[in-house]
């Protein structure tokens, strides 16, 4: 949830984006079930992931 808390604080998530997440991913109880997450969070998950580098060679933030 910290890499997901940095996004808000970098406002590459708003606040409602944030919660409905955040909410989403403490609601699942299986990976499965966090990849059936609603099309709109995934692009915005994507979007903040891609302009932070997540998918670096190491895959941290730069």
């Amino acid at each position: 949830m910290m890499l997901l808390d940095e996004m808000l604080a970098l406002n590459l998530l708003t606040p409602d984006q944030h919660t409905e997440i955040r909410s989403w991913v403490r609601g699942a109880r299986t990976p499965e079930r966090i990849m059936t997450m609603p099309a709109h969070l995934w692009r915005a998950l994507e979007m903040a992931s891609l302009l932070m580098d997540v998918d670096s060679e190491q895959g941290l933030p730069n």
